[in-house]
């Protein structure tokens, strides 16, 4: 049941991410010449999704504007543009700069990105060590 919940809930936020540019008027066209890029993205503690109800989810739209329930879409988007969608190169951008630690305690938390990024599909999953580690090698975009 658990991985059918989060399939439901990754569907429901990608389509409102997806159809919330498409209902502006007629007149905003200068967004469609830009690739589609909207991600999903959830997170939940343990060791990977099937067997990991998603505790949190967020979106983040960075097409043309960036908008998004993500607490900070915009610099998501800028990290996200700075690797070039790698989500894997995240780590090698400090979201903090002053070298933070984490310590080795082992409380998984697993990460989900679905959607579209500059018109590519996205399907990435990743387990981190604990939350700290989360946060600093996710950079801004796993930070929520």
């Amino acid at each position: 049941m658990r991985p059918m919940t989060r399939w439901a809930m990754t569907g429901v936020l990608l389509t409102a991410a997806l159809t919330g540019p498409l209902a502006m008027p007629a007149h905003s066209a200068p967004a469609a010449l830009y690739a589609p890029s909207a991600l999903v993205l959830t997170t939940g503690h343990g060791e990977n999704a099937a067997t990991t109800a998603p505790e949190r989810a967020v979106t983040v739209n960075c097409a043309y504007t960036t908008s998004g329930t993500h607490p900070d879409p915009r610099q998501a988007c800028t990290d996200l543009d700075r690797v070039n969608g790698d989500l894997e190169r995240l780590a090698t951008l400090r979201a903090d700069g002053t070298g933070r630690h984490c310590t080795k305690e082992y409380r998984p938390v697993v990460v989900t990105v679905q959607g579209v990024w500059r018109g590519t599909r996205v399907n990435y999953e990743h387990t981190f060590a604990n939350p700290c580690i989360k946060e600093t090698q996710g950079a801004s975009v796993f930070a929520f």
